[in-house]
């Protein structure tokens, strides 16, 4: 074949009069990564050639004939019996040459009043939007795998930390339910994104949309897109869905790292709180008592990668004038790899929580340690009519002592106690126990049991309502 006739052999290749350097195709093709979106891409062209059709602009038997070839073609990528080129560049080329081959001078007609730029935004959009609906799914299915724990660990009584250091009582029901309310903030934020980039941009073709009488309310009817883009300019260079999404995972895998810490942490035999089953363990190759926590540092560790996903995606976009640029190739390999990573770590997790098992004694032994009660005695004193300053100061004082005594305020007898302040008196006893303490706080968001237990039942009415 001659340099003019490989030139021409490719879909675009009409105006060169070379053929396209073999490291430069290698260099621009996109096919190796994009070819993921095929059922995007034949959604798109199914809905296309319905509305050309519609349009009078090809005819019924056309129609058909297309429709039957994507269908084929469908098929034969599914079931691995499809040759992806790399000289076709990108999945677009690849399947609309497939088309032609297979059903012939019609298939050509495929592409009248599109270009491969509103192609491409189209197929992003709608692989987002599918990737949002199983994130958002696995997001669901961790939450309700955390209220499940939540209520079955209502009564068990941990420390609460602040700088890590033994805070207040509190249960692990309690603890779970932060967890739960960071992922369903995480939903809220995915179900806004999806909102914001269900709009159809086909029909915008190169940039200026196109001469051709097309109906994209039709197609964006097809795709289930709430309506067509605004404007042909901002329909084929915005990419500000993909980077809302990677802005939204970032949050997602922050919230899980968060979750990662506290499991590596309380693995440890330091803390000892839980046990993780050994199905998502491993042990050491040299030291044969180790259980090492891998999924939740594994977590933690792929954080950063999305992270740095976000940061790619918006310096991609950085320094793009209007419209469509090449540079734009660069935003599926980030985007791929996100929505990969964030659909493992959510099931990883999601399979993971259910099997946790809490130490519930280690726990309550943990919370008797470090004064977790003093603030309960303040509160104590305060009720019986001091000002909080200065019942701070006796409690305090009264810490001071334990310590020097090497005793929990709960241990120290009621005379050592009422050396402090004398409006100390036995019913102190009750304020000082950690049942006590995380009974007291018995209104929503607090830490009694009965308002775990209340807050479960809310939230899984609002799973339910999801649907």
């Amino acid at each position: 074949m001659s340099e003019d006739n490989k030139a021409a052999s490719t879909l675009w290749g009409g105006r060169f009069s070379e053929a396209t350097d073999a490291f430069v195709q290698r260099f621009t093709a996109s096919v190796s990564f994009d070819q993921r979106m095929y059922r995007q891409d034949i959604a798109g062209s199914v809905a296309h050639a319905r509305m050309l059709e519609s349009a009078g602009i090809l005819t019924a038997d056309e129609c058909a004939d297309i429709l039957q070839g994507l269908a084929g073609i469908k098929a034969d990528i599914e079931s691995g019996n499809f040759d992806w080129s790399v000289e076709l560049e990108d999945v677009h080329m690849n399947i609309e040459s497939a088309l032609t081959k297979r059903i012939g001078l019609t298939g050509k007609k495929l592409h009248t009043g599109r270009s491969r730029n509103d192609q491409v935004a189209t197929d992003i959009r709608l692989y987002v939007r599918d990737e949002i609906d199983v994130i958002a799914s696995e997001l669901t299915r961790l939450q309700s795998a955390l209220l499940a724990l939540a209520e079955r660990e209502a009564d068990t009584i941990m420390p609460g930390f602040t700088h890590l250091q033994t805070a207040q009582p509190i249960t692990l029901g309690h603890h779970l339910l932060a967890w739960y309310e960071m992922l369903d903030r995480d939903y809220s934020r995915l179900q806004d994104c999806r909102k914001r980039m269900n709009i159809s941009p086909l029909g915008s073709a190169a940039l200026a949309g196109t001469s051709f009488p097309i109906d994209r309310h039709f197609t964006a009817e097809q795709l289930g897109f709430d309506a067509p883009s605004r404007n042909s300019l901002d329909s084929v260079s915005d990419r500000d869905f993909a980077i809302e999404l990677a802005a939204c995972g970032s949050l997602i895998m922050t919230h899980l790292s968060r979750f990662s810490e506290e499991l590596v942490l309380w693995t440890s035999a330091q803390f000892d709180f839980i046990d993780l089953p050994d199905r998502f363990c491993t042990g050491s190759s040299i030291m044969p008592q180790k259980k090492n926590p891998d999924v939740p540092e594994l977590v933690r560790g792929k954080t950063g990668r999305v992270h740095g996903h976000l940061i790619a995606l918006l310096t991609l976009m950085k320094s793009q004038p209007l419209a469509y640029n090449k540079d734009n190739q660069e935003d599926k390999e980030p985007l791929f790899d996100l929505t990969d990573t964030l659909r493992d770590c959510l099931k990883a997790y999601a399979d993971m929580i259910p099997a946790l098992q809490a130490k519930k004694e280690n726990m309550y032994l943990a919370a008797k340690k470090g004064y977790a009660t003093a603030t309960d005695l303040a509160d104590y004193l305060v009720k019986k009519g001091l000002a909080f300053r200065d019942a701070h100061e006796i409690v305090g004082k009264s810490v001071a002592y334990g310590i020097q005594q090497k005793k929990d305020l709960s241990e120290l007898s009621l005379d050592e106690l009422k050396q402090f302040s004398d409006v100390i008196a036995d019913d102190v006893f009750v304020v000082l126990s950690l049942e006590g303490s995380v009974q007291a706080r018995d209104h929503i968001g607090g830490t009694a049991p009965k308002q775990v237990r209340i807050a479960v039942r809310n939230c899984r009415e609002l799973l339910l309502k999801r649907g």
